[in-house]
């Protein structure tokens, strides 16, 4: 039997594209079918997050088509991966490659994805010329949406990339805050994975923090195919920090952490969202885990939020695991776009890729996360940020992420 991964992989590694249909109401096959692309990094370091993302999309098409919720259509996923072995985790030419793939094809109208912003910052040229709107549920780098680089990222000349999380403008900033007024660090090494992401948040970091008055004692870049910080660790060990902070994700990360907890068992040690993951934990493991700060660019909502709870319950039902935060986020981010198109559809245009953009740029739709609105260049109106702690719950899987993330509360705002 191949498993879904399996079938996204194969499908991203050929011509072909796995598509989803869902539901059975009656007379479904005679509707139009509207085509939604779904860009994630099924294949390396974070597949297993990706996974969880990928179902929280299907269970709102699911859910829409079942329900007719745009009377006359159906929708349907092609879901691409934009990870590759060779990478080991996201490959920014994959998604390029992806990117064309949706544009080339009429039938697709709105996209969803990607996951990682370096991919985000490959695909958006691309898909902006081919008028193709995607929201994305966790790509947080700011320079995709800041007009100063809309030449690079925006020759279509309107908006094209939406977030139904906030950005590294603040996710950044405000752990910096967190850690100087929470935790009372007075001094800091930061480190990056040479990423988009990973750069652009140890950035906005490391300027926050310096703000702040918590002195930066270095930087260095990790390469994320390299098996050994050591001489990196020893120097920054040599300096005695009070924390660390990573800017980066799991493939770096994990390695990253097994190896900071053997040098600096003792240190404070933080990221972003990169170190908040079913992947992060499996790739760590326990005890090198334990005690890491993690960041989501959103509300926390799987944690007992009561409008949350009967989501998270279908959810692990219908999989047989829990969702994290970013599952919701992708889940609202398919109610924009079904939204969207119920709004043209029912206004008697085409739904063309150019009426559905319209119409998510002027979104007001009600979601778990509370009501989703874009600014004028597709970011999220919310700023929130959330903070956990990764605390050891021997009850709970290793790789249980509402098990083994402690929810400390929203980061201070700058």
């Amino acid at each position: 039997m191949i498993t879904r991964r399996a079938a996204a992989r194969l499908a991203a590694g050929s011509a072909l594209t796995a598509a989803f249909t869902f539901g059975s109401r009656p007379g479904w096959a005679a509707d139009k079918v509207v085509k939604v692309g779904v860009d994630l990094s099924l294949t390396g370091a974070d597949a297993e997050d990706a996974d969880l993302v990928l179902d929280g999309i299907k269970l709102a098409f699911e859910g829409a088509n079942q329900g007719n919720a745009v009377p006359g259509y159906t929708f349907e996923l092609m879901v691409l991966d934009d990870g590759t072995a060779t990478a080991g985790q996201y490959d920014p030419a994959q998604g390029a490659t992806n990117a064309r793939k949706m544009v080339s094809d009429p039938a697709v109208v709105a996209a969803l994805g990607p996951q990682m912003s370096g991919v985000g910052k490959a695909m958006t040229p691309i898909l902006s010329e081919g008028d193709l709107a995607t929201i994305t549920p966790s790509s947080t780098n700011p320079d995709i949406t800041n007009p100063k680089f809309a030449a690079q990222f925006d020759p279509g000349g309107k908006p094209i990339y939406f977030r139904t999380v906030t950005t590294d403008a603040f996710q950044g900033p405000n752990m910096a805050n967190f850690m100087a007024e929470k935790l009372g660090i007075k001094n800091v090494y930061v480190l990056d994975d040479s990423g988009a992401y990973g750069v652009g948040l140890a950035d906005a970091y490391q300027k926050q923090v310096d703000a702040k008055g918590v002195k930066v004692l270095g930087r260095d870049r990790l390469d994320p195919k390299a098996s050994d910080y050591t001489a990196i660790l020893t120097k920054v060990k040599a300096l005695s920090p009070a924390a660390i902070y990573y800017g980066g994700v799991a493939q770096a990360g994990v390695k990253l952490a097994k190896q900071a907890y053997d040098a600096m068992p003792s240190v404070i040690k933080a990221g972003g969202d990169g170190v908040y993951g079913a992947s992060f934990l499996s790739g760590a493991g326990f005890p090198a885990a334990n005690g890491w700060y993690a960041t989501i660019a959103s509300p926390h909502l799987t944690g007992g939020d009561e409008k949350a709870e009967q989501w998270v319950k279908t959810f692990t039902q219908r999989y047989g695991k829990a969702p994290v935060d970013y599952s919701i986020t992708a889940y609202d981010g398919a109610l924009v776009i079904i939204d969207a198109v119920k709004r043209v559809a029912a206004s008697g245009k085409p739904v063309t890729r150019a009426a559905v953009r319209d119409a998510i740029q002027t979104a007001k739709v009600p979601t778990i996360q509370g009501v989703v609105s874009f600014d004028k260049f597709g970011d999220l109106a919310d700023r929130t940020v959330s903070v956990f702690q990764i605390q050891e719950n021997k009850a709970g899987k290793m790789d249980d992420v509402t098990a083994q993330y402690k929810y400390i509360g929203v980061a201070p705002q700058s």
